[in-house]
C-alpha cells in the first residue's frame, strides 16, 4: 500500500526559502559563503564589538579612578587599546568561522581595485589617528588652534577629532589635517599659558604710573597666576607710548573672557591715576574758517569764561578726583629706596601686590618671622608690642611698615593690625631676592643707608663692631644681606 504525502503552499514556502538561506552565493578560499553564514558572521562581528568597547571603557576607568592618570592619557592609551581588543576580536571570529587570513588576502585582492580610491581617504585619516594618538602632539582636553579653527578637543576617533570652540560650536577635522597643518597646543606640556595684552598711552605718561596701574589691574583678577608674576614690556613709540601687559593664566580656554576683564581693569585703574589713552590724529579742513572764528567767539563770550563748552557740557567749576597714592612717590619716601633709578622702582612695583584688609585684621604678629615689608595705600594700621600690651604708633596712608624685620631677617616687634579696611602693598621675601639679585648695586645702597641707623639695629638685637678696616658697619651689613637673600 502507497501513501502519498502532500505538500502545502506554506510548507514548500519554507523549504524554498530554506534553501535561499543555505545556498552558496560565492567562495573565499575554500570556504562556501551563504546567506545564513554572513548573518551569523554579521551577529558575531556586532556582539564581540560591543565586546571590545565594553573591555575598553573598563580599563578607561581604571587608569582614572584607580591609577589617577591624565585625562589626556587616558583618552589616548584607551583609544590603542580599543583598537588591539577590536582587530583581536575581529580575528578570533573570523577563526572561529574558519575565514582564514590567507582567504581574506585573496578576497582584498579581488575587490581591493574597486574599493581602493574610495577608501584612500578613510586609511589615511585612521593612520594619522594612530600617529596622532602614539606622538601625542594633541590630547583630549587640550585647547588648540588648526588653520581658522580653534576650540577644546573632544575626542580623537578613527577618521576625526572633534573640537568644541568657547561659545559651544563643535568642529570636526579630519585627522590627516592634523600632520599637514601647523598646530598651536596651548597645552602641550602645561595649561598655563600667557596672556599678551597690549595697550597705548601718551607720550607724556609717566612709565611708573602706567606700570603700577597696569600691575594692579592685573593683580585684581583671581583668575591671573602670581606665579609667574605680572609683567611689562615697553614696546616702542608709534602714534604714543606702546605697552604690552603679559599676564600668565591658569587655562588659556578662557584667555578672551579674562582679557576682557582685564581691559576693563586697565581702564579704570588708569582713569583713576589720571592717565589718559591716547587719541589717533587726524587732520581736520575747514572751508569756512572765518565764519567758524564768529561762532566760536560767540560761544566764548556766553560761558563767561573763554572755555568752549561741548554738546551736553555744563559750565561748572571743575575739580580734579582725588588719586590714589602712586607707588612711585612712596617708594623715594623711604630711605633704602629713595635713590633707586625709576628701572629699579618699577621692577619693586612689578614684583609686590596689593592686599585688601578689613577692620581688625592682624597682618602679622610680634615674633612672627620678617618676611615683608608694607606700603599702607590707604586706611590705618596700629602697631601693638604684644610683651608690653601697649600701642606705640598708628600708621596711615603714604607710610610703610615692617621693612626693618625683612631686609635684616629678623623677627617681628609688634603685631600690625588694621583699624580701618586697609590696602596694603607688599613686597615678599622672594621679591625682594629677585630684585636684589636683578640689581646687585640696590644691595649696596640699602647697606649704606642702614649702617649709618646702628642704634635702630641694635633695638632689633643685631650688634654691628668695627674690629678691622674690613669688617666695617657697611661690609657687615651688606653680607649679612647677601647672605640672607644668597646674592
Amino acid at each position: 500500500m502507497t501513501t502519498t504525502v502532500t505538500v502545502g503552499p506554506l510548507q514548500r514556502f519554507w523549504t524554498n526559502l530554506s534553501g535561499l538561506f543555505t545556498a552558496k552565493l560565492f567562495e573565499i578560499g575554500d570556504k562556501e559563503i551563504s546567506f545564513s553564514f554572513l548573518v551569523e558572521l554579521f551577529l558575531s562581528l556586532i556582539i564581540a564589538y560591543f565586546l571590545a568597547r565594553a573591555i575598553k571603557q573598563l580599563i578607561k576607568n581604571f587608569m582614572s579612578n584607580r591609577l589617577k592618570m591624565e585625562r589626556g592619557t587616558v583618552e589616548s592609551l584607551s583609544s590603542i587599546i580599543g583598537y588591539v581588543i577590536t582587530g583581536l576580536a575581529l580575528f578570533i571570529v573570523l577563526q572561529i568561522f574558519g575565514i582564514g587570513l590567507s582567504s581574506l588576502t585573496i578576497f582584498a585582492g579581488a575587490i581591493g581595485i574597486g574599493f581602493g580610491i574610495g577608501l584612500q581617504d578613510l586609511a589615511s585619516n585612521f593612520i594619522s589617528g594612530i600617529t596622532i594618538l602614539l606622538e601625542r602632539p594633541i590630547k583630549v582636553g587640550d585647547y588648540i588652534r588648526i588653520a581658522d579653527v580653534e576650540g577644546s578637543v573632544i575626542s580623537i576617533s578613527i577618521r576625526a577629532t572633534v573640537l568644541e570652540s568657547n561659545d559651544g560650536i563643535f568642529a570636526i577635522v579630519p585627522n590627516k589635517a592634523f600632520l599637514e597643518n601647523n598646530i598651536i597646543n596651548w597645552n602641550y606640556k602645561d595649561k598655563k599659558g600667557c596672556l599678551h595684552i597690549p595697550i597705548d598711552l601718551p607720550d607724556d605718561s609717566d612709565p611708573l604710573v602706567v606700570a603700577e596701574a597696569l600691575i594692579a589691574a592685573a593683580r585684581r583678577d583671581p583668575r591671573v597666576l602670581g606665579s609667574p608674576a605680572p609683567n611689562i614690556e615697553f614696546k616702542g613709540f608709534k602714534e604714543g607710548m606702546d605697552f604690552e601687559l603679559l599676564v600668565w593664566i591658569e587655562d588659556m580656554q578662557l584667555r578672551d573672557e579674562i582679557s576682557s576683564d582685564v581691559y576693563f581693569m586697565i581702564e579704570e585703574e588708569l582713569r583713576s591715576r589720571g592717565v589718559k589713552r591716547s587719541i589717533p590724529r587726524r587732520k581736520l579742513y575747514i572751508d569756512n574758517l572765518s565764519e567758524l572764528g564768529i561762532r566760536v567767539q560767540m560761544l566764548s563770550t556766553a560761558t563767561g569764561n573763554g572755555h568752549v563748552l561741548a554738546a551736553g557740557e555744563v559750565a561748572t567749576d571743575s575739580q580734579a578726583d582725588a588719586k590714589p597714592l602712586a607707588l612711585g612717590d612712596v617708594l623715594r619716601k623711604i630711605s633704602y629706596f629713595s635713590n633707586c633709578s625709576d628701572i629699579e622702582l618699577r621692577q619693586i612695583i612689578l614684583q609686590g601686590y596689593r592686599k585688601v584688609l578689613r577692620p581688625e585684621a592682624v597682618i602679622c604678629r610680634e615674633n612672627d618671622p620678617g618676611d615683608s615689608f608694607y606700603i599702607i595705600l590707604s586706611g590705618e594700621v596700629e602697631v601693638f608690642v604684644e610683651s608690653i600690651n601697649k600701642r606705640v604708633a598708628v600708621r596711615t596712608g603714604g607710610e610703610f611698615i615692617g621693612e626693618m624685620s625683612l631686609l635684616m631677617g629678623t623677627p617681628r616687634t609688634a603685631m600690625l593690625r588694621t583699624l580701618t579696611e586697609t590696602v596694603l602693598f607688599v613686597v615678599d621675601r622672594d621679591n625682594l631676592k629677585g630684585l636684589l639679585a636683578k640689581f646687585p648695586n640696590l644691595a649696596d645702597k640699602i647697606s649704606e643707608e642702614l649702617s649709618s641707623r646702628q642704634d635702630t639695629l641694635e633695638r632689633l638685637g643685631i650688634k654691628i663692631t668695627s674690629a678691622s678696616e674690613e669688617e666695617t658697619p657697611f661690609n657687615q651689613i651688606r653680607n649679612r644681606i647677601r647672605s640672607l637673600f644668597g646674592i
